[in-house]
């Protein structure tokens, strides 16, 4: 029961709420409790006892009367509280599990990311999670309220006669072992049923974002049988799941629905006999229902809390998933790098059983220098750059910026001091306004339309609907390649990094945008170091010095005028492009 220890955590700030929601779940339903009692009274005291019917009458109307009270100005405020403290400790606990797990997946490395479908991350933080909510509700105190009401029940059933209580709970060993029959196997065809359901999740998910293509192929039908073998799996699994639940509450369910045709043969034995009153036989039934319904709630909260529990070892699987890349204890806080960077003799692998895609590459880039790396697609260009903010670590070698191995610097301040532009523009789906503003959260709305003009963005933007108000739709549907890139390279003006990544940040533009991106990136790049991945070579020819990559090896250096002299890799590249 490790992770129900690990997810008390959570509970803990809440244990005073939780046990006052407990005590007034006992006021709650210990009020019915008094019902059997009070039938024992009418029909042995008032009905069967001595006084004429007027006094019989008026007995009864005003012990009713007291009940009534009882049951109108009691229970209303005390059924509210009970509901609302339970209700809102739970969504308290989800609150906070939710927060602890959107900061651990902003931690984990990218390489988790590559190898997870997004659908599954969304299912273990939304419906495990959500799942698990039925364990602070009904583990943490409707399981407690049941005990209770069984244990008062039985406390007052031992008062009335001590033989006809001992025979009403004869069955509760039997109960015990078939809950702990059924439910080990339980919690495991959970497990299994989440996971399906993860699964179909993200293959949703990857379909929903791919749409365009799947019409651009005509490849409905063919999509249609991909779900349905992940419908299908679930469903399978959702119906073992179902059909074991449907074994568990047959069987237990029988138990507890022999109690009451036990009490009532062996009561009205005894009742026949003279050795019981018939308001005491009237009281037994009355609490043998009050006994086995919390009974019955009882197996139906085993179920409930054996599925939370097989959400919360999914919950606590993907917290567990390791940092891969953690801050050293005395890492260096970057306040503002000159923007020197150097690899030396790096190689680099994503898994240890892959080829390396970095080969004792060594590059040296001084303070202002803007580096252009070109080459064949795939020869490990934007691999490169991708360890300069240390999104992944080096294989071998030494990467330094400033004179400072990478891993030696704090990563987050690392990271704030680089500027990247990225083929693949990723926009939220919220305002052009808010876009921008996430190079500077504090930014003020002038600093926002300055870096805009910048980028060659302001212009476009005055011209939608809402201006900066405007939102872009999911990842930016609403906008134009080039309106998004000018979008992303006013982020970074905003930001106004030393160091600049620009990853093929045109390659994907018409020539039109092309013109306002190229113009936008110079002004940026100038006097910051920057490290530009190029697809077409005649955007590059100014750089101080050009990079030609292969297969992971440098293979040449030098300037444009330098290269084309050499008539090497490079000259041969651009004369095929020119030729195109």
């Amino acid at each position: 029961m490790g992770v129900i220890k690990r997810y008390m955590e959570f509970v803990k700030p809440y244990k005073w709420k939780i046990i006052l929601t407990v005590l007034i779940g006992i006021i709650k339903f210990s009020i019915p409790l008094v019902i059997p009692l009070l039938l024992k009274y009418v029909v042995d005291d008032i009905i069967q006892g001595n006084g004429t019917a007027e006094e019989k009458t008026s007995t009864l109307f005003i012990v009713m009367a007291v009940m009534f009270a009882i049951f109108l100005v009691l229970r209303p405020p005390v059924e509210y509280y009970r509901q609302y403290f339970a209700q809102w400790t739970a969504s308290k606990v989800l609150y906070d599990i939710r927060d602890r797990l959107f900061s651990h997946i902003q931690k984990l490395s990218l390489r988790y990311y590559a190898n997870t479908r997004a659908g599954e991350i969304i299912s273990r933080v939304i419906n495990d999670v959500e799942q698990t909510k039925e364990f602070v509700i009904i583990g943490l105190m409707n399981v407690w309220l049941d005990v209770m009401t069984i244990f008062i029940a039985v406390t007052i059933m031992l008062t009335m006669d001590v033989k006809l209580t001992l025979i009403s709970i004869v069955l509760f060993p039997l109960y015990g072992l078939s809950v702990k029959y059924f439910y080990g196997r339980l919690r495991t065809l959970t497990r299994e049923r989440s996971q399906a359901l993860a699964e179909v999740q993200g293959h949703l998910h990857e379909r929903v974002q791919g749409m365009p293509v799947i019409r651009s192929f005509a490849i409905e039908d063919h999509e249609q049988k991909q779900f349905d073998h992940e419908n299908g799996n679930f469903l399978g699994k959702a119906i073992r799941h179902t059909a074991w639940n449907a074994k568990t509450f047959a069987v237990v369910n029988t138990i507890t629905d022999l109690a009451p045709l036990i009490i009532i043969t062996v009561s009205g034995y005894y009742v026949i006999h003279g050795s019981l009153t018939v308001g005491t036989m009237v009281a037994f039934f009355g609490y043998i229902e009050r006994l086995y319904n919390p009974l019955r709630r009882l197996i139906n909260s085993s179920t409930t809390l054996t599925q939370s529990i097989a959400s919360m070892d999914r919950l606590f699987e993907f917290i567990d998933e390791p940092y891969e890349l953690k801050d050293k204890p005395n890492a260096v806080k970057v306040d503002r790098l000159k923007g020197v960077v150097e690899f030396k003799d790096v190689s680099f692998q994503y898994e240890k059983s892959d080829e390396l895609i970095l080969q004792n590459l060594s590059l040296k880039a001084e303070q202002g220098e803007t580096i252009a790396l070109v080459g064949m697609s795939g020869g490990g260009k934007s691999t490169l750059v991708s360890l300069i903010p240390r999104f992944y670590d080096v294989t071998s070698g030494n990467l330094y910026i400033d004179g400072i191995d990478v891993r030696d610097y704090q990563a987050r301040s690392l990271r704030n001091q680089i500027g990247m532009v990225l083929q693949d523009t990723f926009l939220f789906s919220e305002s052009i306004r808010e876009n921008i503003s996430i190079g500077k959260p504090e930014a003020s709305m002038e600093e926002i339309i300055e870096a805009a003009k910048a980028a060659n963005a302001h212009d476009f933007i005055m011209e939608l609907p809402d201006g900066y108000d405007t939102k872009v739709g999911e990842r930016g549907v609403k906008l134009s390649g080039g309106q998004k890139q000018r979008v992303s390279i006013a982020r970074v003006f905003l930001k106004n990094p030393p160091l600049l990544i620009l990853d093929e940040a045109t390659s994907a533009l018409d020539l039109e945008s092309e013109h306002f991106i190229q113009e936008a990136m110079e002004k940026l790049a100038k006097d910051r170091t920057t490290f530009i991945v190029a697809h077409r070579l005649s955007t590059i020819t100014h750089a101080d010095k050009i990079v030609v990559i292969e297969n992971g090896r440098v293979v040449e250096t030098g300037t444009h005028g330098e290269l084309m002299s050499r008539d090497g890799h490079y000259k041969h590249l651009f004369t095929i492009q020119t030729l195109s």
